[in-house]
């Protein structure tokens, strides 16, 4: 791990007689054991007390107390800057986050601070004096076998540990050893403790990092907190005809379908907020189909069919993102994407596609094409080809300049005043059909625009 470390990081750790005992923790450790890229470099100091750690780091550079209550400092060097904390104990007096006292302890052995950590992967420490791993509960072996193990019974002392290891989960592709499962279980009714925007950023992170979301999901369902997120919970066990989806029902369907985008390159290479929008829109993108599931004679046979759910999706999507307190911009990108997500299967020509792009706006058809890619690859055996229809849809929202954003208008007011008209009440009215029309393809250039304009005001009162 030595290598890892930025080379004044690793001076600062050498050379201050106070960090003898600091050992670096949590993922930066875990990270290093998976061969995963990082620059998470946390160091935790024994054997000092805060005063003496502010004082050290300060002869380094800016040291900043920005987590005063929690035994944090912050060192800022040469444009760098790392978190260096104390050992504490966190004791639960009450319900919720803020139920909690904590108390720095210098004297604190390295295993009792690795002890109140949540998972055996995240227990792990590196001692950058000697270059060895102190792995106290077996970290190590639980990463290398894929198992999320808690560490301790302190666990229960903060539910949010189930929502981290979901999104570990999701992350590393773990399974929750079965007594972590049972004592997940065993504090379900915690739920309610939590702050939404805690729930949340769990939620992001899955959504933003996962290498295997569905490990993610499966951590919830076997961890009894699924139901506390109805919209998913109801997938479990809602049938899905064998022919066109012979992996099974909808819950299997969407684990596949999450997996399929988290191997999509263009997923893993878009900006954190849009990998965040477009794994929750998979996730949502049958959640309607609990409602609308029911059978019927097609093409003269009885078939399981699902006809509305992609619109009556988005209500419920709504529903999910509000239940999380989900900023709205980003709640504003999702639904379209769900209500939408079957759009490649209608015609698709010029008009249909601008106006595809105004509806999906503030998201994109680049957007919902790793939907609908998604959506055809969730369905095993049968092999993934992106369906044809969707590369023409690209196809035709790329000649239309609407791949990556939605139509701009082209008659704006100041067309309207170089026409000679005074702004007023006629003004929105008159550019909204003329956005109409352009989104209809009466006109695609600014001469065309005038020209509809000439005809339009022609079949209205004359201007003066």
């Amino acid at each position: 791990m030595l290598d890892r470390l930025p080379p004044i990081l690793l001076r600062v750790l050498r050379e201050t007689p106070e960090l003898t005992q600091a050992y670096l923790v949590g993922g930066g450790v875990r990270d290093w054991l998976l061969g995963v890229p990082g620059q998470d470099f946390d160091v935790e100091v024994f054997g000092v007390d805060y005063g003496s750690l502010v004082s050290a780091l300060g002869r380094w550079g800016r040291a900043d107390l920005v987590g005063r209550s929690f035994g944090v400092v912050k060192l800022t060097i040469d444009g760098q800057t790392f978190d260096f904390s104390l050992p504490r104990l966190d004791s639960k007096v009450g319900p919720g986050y803020t139920g909690f006292t904590v108390q720095f302890e210098p004297a604190l052995t390295p295993r009792e601070a690795a002890a109140r950590r949540d998972y055996t992967i995240n227990s792990l420490m590196f001692d950058p004096h000697r270059g060895g791993l102190l792995d106290f509960f077996g970290g190590a072996a639980d990463l290398k076998q894929r198992v999320l193990r808690h560490t301790s019974e302190a666990f229960v002392e903060d539910p949010l540990r189930v929502l981290r290891g979901m999104q570990f989960a999701g992350r590393f592709d773990l399974t929750g050893a079965p007594e972590t499962l049972a004592l997940c279980r065993s504090i379900a009714n915690s739920y309610s403790e939590l702050a939404l925007e805690r729930v949340r950023e769990e939620w992001f992170k899955w959504a933003a990092k996962s290498t295997r979301p569905s490990a993610g999901l499966r951590f919830l369902r076997d961890s009894g907190w699924l139901r506390h997120f109805p919209e998913a919970a109801l997938l479990l066990g809602v049938p899905q005809d064998p022919g066109w989806h012979p992996e099974g029902d909808v819950w299997t369907h969407t684990l596949h379908c999450l997996d399929a985008l988290a191997e999509l390159p263009d997923w893993q290479a878009a900006d954190e907020t849009t990998r965040t929008v477009v794994m929750l829109a998979v996730l949502a993108h049958d959640f309607a189909k609990p409602a609308c599931t029911h059978t019927d004679m097609r093409h003269g046979s009885l078939r399981i069919v699902s006809p509305g759910h992609e619109a009556a999706g988005g209500p419920l999507t709504e529903a999910f993102l509000q239940r999380l307190s989900v900023p709205t911009a980003l709640a504003d990108r999702i639904p379209p994407l769900v209500v939408n997500h079957l759009a490649h299967l209608h015609d698709i020509t010029p008009r249909s596609v601008r106006r595809l792009a105004q509806r999906l706006s503030p998201a994109t058809i680049r957007e919902l094409s790793w939907v609908m890619i998604a959506d055809a690859y969730g369905r095993p055996p049968l092999p993934r080809m992106t369906l044809a229809s969707v590369n023409e849809l690209l196809t035709q929202a790329a000649l239309l300049n609407v791949q990556q954003q939605a139509p701009q208008a082209i008659l704006l007011g100041r067309h309207l005043i170089e026409r000679g008209m005074s702004p007023g009440p006629t003004f929105k009215p008159l550019l909204d059909a003329a956005f109409e029309a352009q989104l209809d393809g009466v006109f695609t250039d600014i001469e065309g625009a005038k020209t509809w304009l000439e005809q339009r005001l022609q079949t209205i009162a004359p201007v003066a």
